[in-house]
């Protein structure tokens, strides 16, 4: 079970963090945006306008967010790749 070095171990567990870490940006993004839209949309009597509004502004956020987030990662993917 000891494949690669302890420092290729906590390589591969700081990369699986972090895109776990992606995972959930994207799952808050989304959410906190309707909930945020359903509250508005509550307050304002206006079903369903903000909650569409923040659902499409949560999709937007979460692209942009995981895609500049999954470039950082693979940049440091790269960066700790040997040339062979």
């Amino acid at each position: 079970m000891g494949d690669g070095t302890p420092a290729e171990r906590a390589n591969r567990l700081a990369a699986a963090m972090s895109l776990i870490g992606i995972g959930w940006f994207l799952a808050a993004s989304i959410v906190g945006g309707v909930v945020g839209g359903l509250l508005l949309d509550g307050w304002l009597h206006t079903k369903p306008v903000f909650t569409l509004l923040g659902l499409f502004g949560g999709l937007t956020v979460a692209f942009f967010g995981t895609y500049q987030m999954i470039m950082k990662v693979m940049a440091k993917g790269q960066d700790g790749k040997t040339s062979e």
